[in-house]
């Protein structure tokens, strides 16, 4: 087996999904998708693009988060209209939200039914449905 270059299937991915891969997008989607399924803000991606040595700025991190989306690498979860994640797992799924630390994680998409949906206008269609499940952490006595 030959050895892979250090970017290689970063570079393959990335034009595969019509991205130029510029030295920016290679280092972010390395930082992205070599730690297996996960949910990051630009600003902790960017800290931890900081820690990596990799200088890049905060617009230039949410530009990439959003073509990186568009191209289909990444699914957008808006948990309210000042927090937003990106998720590395695009497969139909849901997420539990924990109110007091902002962590989320999955729900398989099979362990939510979504009954009474009203019928989309004639113009358009039902892309997908995103349940975010808002939790509290209990206080242990």
């Amino acid at each position: 087996m030959a050895l892979e270059r250090p970017f290689t299937q970063a570079l393959v991915r990335l034009r595969d999904a019509g991205l130029r891969p510029t030295r920016q997008r290679l280092a972010l989607y390395k930082l992205l998708f070599e730690q297996g399924d996960r949910h990051v803000t630009a600003e902790a991606l960017q800290a931890e693009a900081a820690r990596a040595g990799i200088k890049v700025s905060l617009a230039t991190i949410y530009n990439s988060l959003h073509q990186f989306t568009e191209a289909g690498l990444l699914r957008q979860v808006v948990v309210d209209g000042a927090k937003t994640y990106f998720d590395t797992n695009t497969s139909d799924h849901h997420h539990f939200y924990y109110e007091g630390d902002g962590m989320l994680s999955d729900i398989p998409g099979e362990g939510v039914q979504v009954a009474g949906l009203p019928e989309a206008p004639s113009e358009a269609e039902v892309e997908r449905i995103d349940v975010i499940v808002r939790l509290k952490r209990r206080h242990r006595h």
